[in-house]
């Protein structure tokens, strides 16, 4: 009763791996992106099964998630979408690690230290064709990308971009994005007289913008059950991580009765309030206040007063029968009655990818069912 948990359904990865499989074009790899600890599902866990499900390409944000991931994803691809340090380089070459490449500046130091070690380095270039990120831009492509193809430590094999926006109302921005970097694509081949990995596809690209798919789609959030929007009835994804906590303390009051910081809530009648085990330092938003619910014996109850650092008040309802001990859902399914993220995201103004990756990582994650995590 001390702290929150995560569950994580890995059946329910499972099915959306499969789902996403079908969708992608021949020839196209499926390359989950884990950063940020896998959306807050678990990097480790989630690299693992989806390696035992076949996938051979991972992304992450920065090289510490990469070596965290390596040991349980074999000789899989990982390829790490920051910026890593040229001081780092013997880490990437002892563990088979792919770096971005974001400018010349960071290239000829990448390529240096890669002469200083002897080796020459694998590494894909990042291209920014309208993100305003990371990435060589795309205007200067042709003047800085053949120089950087002529770096002799430097092993390039892929070439990436991000999309700023992909919105079927708004085809042309993206079909831009796509076109710049199909035009730095070409101009690179005909240099180095091969193909290179080319991936520019999110989790919305891969669902709206189809001939995006080139030889990777980067799937975040359609991993874990969320974004498929229009597409939710022809890929039914679903939701992974379930967000749970115990009742510590139940008591019934009065009417006119306040709750929490300021007492910006008071009840309206009698009733039954429970104080759960959670709060914002657990990644459970404080905008939540007065707004959120959660599920309690199979019933939502809204949360209550300001949400605080370690607790969180709910209103129960009068007779509600709740105890300390019992089972609160913060994000999942109980009974009948749901709670998922993109709703939590409605009420807070914001989307479910912050709804997700808030929840603080210290948390226990769990795996029912999967005997190998």
């Amino acid at each position: 009763m001390q702290q929150s948990w995560v569950e994580v359904d890995v059946r329910a990865l499972e099915h959306n791996l499969r789902l996403l499989r079908q969708r992608l074009a021949p020839g196209a790899a499926l390359m989950p992106v884990l950063k940020s600890e896998a959306y807050g599902h678990g990097l480790v866990a989630v690299g693992r099964r989806a390696r035992a499900d076949g996938v051979n390409w991972f992304a992450v944000a920065y090289l510490h998630e990469a070596l965290a991931l390596r040991p349980v994803v074999g000789a899989a691809h990982i390829l790490i979408l920051g910026a890593v340090e040229p001081a780092d380089l013997p880490l990437l070459v002892r563990h088979n690690l792919l770096p971005s490449v974001v400018d010349e500046e960071h290239a000829r130091a990448l390529d240096a230290a890669a002469g200083a070690l002897g080796v020459r380095l694998p590494v894909h270039l990042k291209l920014d064709t309208g993100m305003g990120r990371l990435g060589f831009v795309w205007s200067e492509a042709g003047q800085v990308l053949p120089r950087v193809a002529r770096l002799p430590h430097l092993d390039l094999q892929g070439l990436g971009s991000h999309f700023a926006a992909v919105e079927p109302d708004d085809p042309d921005r993206a079909g831009r994005q796509l076109e710049r970097f199909l035009q730095a694509r070409v101009l690179l081949e005909r240099q180095l007289g091969r193909r290179l990995f080319a991936h520019i596809s999110s989790s919305r690209a891969f669902l709206h913008l189809p001939g995006g798919q080139l030889d990777g789609v980067r799937i975040g959030i359609l991993l874990f059950g969320y974004g498929a929007g229009a597409f939710a009835e022809q890929l039914p994804l679903q939701p992974a991580l379930q967000w749970k906590t115990r009742v510590i303390q139940v008591k019934t009051v009065p009417a006119d009765f306040p709750v929490g910081y300021y007492s910006t809530w008071r009840t309206a009648a009698p009733t039954d309030l429970a104080t759960i085990a959670l709060g914002y330092a657990d990644g459970y938003l404080r905008v939540l206040s007065n707004k959120g619910y959660v599920l309690i014996r199979g019933r939502r109850c809204p949360v209550v007063g300001r949400v605080s650092m370690n607790w969180i008040t709910v209103d129960c309802g009068p007779a509600s029968g709740v105890r300390a001990g019992d089972e609160v859902v913060l994000l999942g399914r109980q009974g009948d009655a749901e709670v998922w993220a993109d709703e939590l995201a409605g009420l807070c103004g914001t989307i479910a990818y912050e709804i997700l990756t808030s929840i603080a990582s210290r948390l226990e994650r769990r795996y029912p069912g999967d005997s190998q995590i």
